[in-house]
């Protein structure tokens, strides 16, 4: 007997629903706890005050909201590049992959906020050391994943291009390329949730406006529900950045989407 088919807003539905309702009852529980505790505002705001200081506070929010898109674009954009390229540099090389690899690894142990003032330090207050904060946490997601999927090619595959006399241009361009696609917007995935926050953090050592200049003043003046008012902003964006590249990556990857549709019945 078969069964009755999936709508794909049903699909949707399923997706979205458990954790919009979790958090729904996460919030009226807030609500509710905040209120009958009588807990002070400064010290943990209810939802419903958040909401409001989110309304009173929205052009002064916009402000700061443009240099840290700015910021986070700009670094997103530089760390994607680099990552690709250099991703492609150690396929052509294996002996470049095996000196780079152990120090790509080695580099993810220093913490990018102990990294950041060197950075003011030699550049000075101006946009470049925020681009290459961001640029510096969204490298190496970048890069690993699209080192990963450049070697899953499939091998019989090269072989046989190989075999009827295609050149290396080409054998990257119908098997390599293809291949590494998946694994690169992955990793291009994972880096769009690390560039607001880096943007932030380079925000925070030397900045006079952008989104981590309000959560700092916020928090200096004990003014808890405007850091809650910037943490959905910082939120907010990340979640658009990362939705925009999943979209970017239905259009170029429809084969991945074909599957995961397959799968999902």
């Amino acid at each position: 007997m078969t069964g009755v088919p999936i709508l794909p807003w049903q699909r949707h539905l399923r997706r979205i629903g458990p954790p919009v309702s979790i958090l729904l009852l996460l919030l009226i529980l807030w609500e509710g706890g905040v209120r009958l505790t009588g807990v002070e505002k400064w010290l943990l705001p209810a939802p419903t005050d958040i909401l409001r200081t989110l309304a009173a506070d929205m052009p002064l929010l916009l402000r700061h909201t443009g240099p840290t898109l700015q910021e986070a674009a700009l670094g997103f954009a530089a760390g994607i590049a680099a990552g690709w390229l250099l991703a492609m540099v150690m396929e052509l090389s294996p002996w470049l992959k095996r000196g780079l690899y152990p120090l790509l690894v080695g580099t993810q142990t220093v913490p990018v906020i102990a990294v950041a003032p060197l950075l003011i330090l030699w550049f000075g207050y101006d946009l470049l050391p925020k681009v290459l904060v961001v640029a510096l946490v969204t490298f190496f997601p970048v890069v690993v994943s699209t080192a990963d999927g450049l070697r899953s090619a499939d091998p019989d595959m090269v072989r046989l291009l190989r075999s009827m006399g295609a050149s290396s241009w080409q054998i990257f361009r119908m098997v390599r390329f293809p291949h590494a696609l998946p694994a690169f917007f992955s990793g291009v995935k994972i880096a769009a949730t690390y560039s607001v926050l880096g943007a932030v953090i380079a925000e925070w050592l030397g900045a006079n406006v952008g989104l981590g200049v309000f959560l700092v003043r916020a928090q200096h003046s004990f003014a808890a529900d405007r850091v809650f008012v910037a943490i959905l902003a910082i939120t907010f964006w990340t979640w658009l950045l990362f939705f925009l590249i999943r979209l970017l990556e239905r259009l170029a990857v429809p084969w991945k989407q074909s599957r995961n549709d397959q799968s999902a019945k």
